[in-house]
């Protein structure tokens, strides 16, 4: 791929899944019904909602700027972090199979975003 059609494909995975992080991080802080079922449901506290959803708004912050690349990388792993540890709440609390493997197509989608934000760094 030319480095172009690299930037342009990061950029339009990258804003889509900061977009839907953001959402959800606002819904976190905004204490939405469905998050406070879901959070009781898996068996955690509802405050959680407020830790996690400030660390998605500050997440999506920290992929979208260019300057830190450090902070950047931080981002991503803690989004990994998240996606891992809420597969892994499911599986543990007995869910269906498609609800354990859900935050897995979140994840892979941000791995498309990382790959390409490499692809382009190593090409400029």
């Amino acid at each position: 791929m030319k480095p172009k059609t690299i930037k342009i494909l990061y950029w339009i995975v990258t804003i889509l899944f900061c977009a839907a992080m953001l959402m959800d991080g606002i819904a976190g802080l905004m204490r939405v019904q469905e998050g406070k079922e879901g959070l009781a449901h898996l068996g955690y506290p509802e405050y959680l909602m407020s830790i996690v959803g400030i660390a998605k708004v500050l997440g999506v912050l920290a992929i979208l700027q260019t300057k830190f690349k450090t902070i950047k990388e931080w981002a991503y792993a803690g989004f990994t972090i998240n996606f891992l540890g809420a597969s892994l709440s499911h599986y543990f609390v007995g869910d269906a199979t498609g609800m354990m493997f859900a935050p897995f197509v979140v994840l892979a989608f941000m791995f498309v975003s990382y790959y390409l934000w490499k692809k382009e760094e190593s090409l400029a």
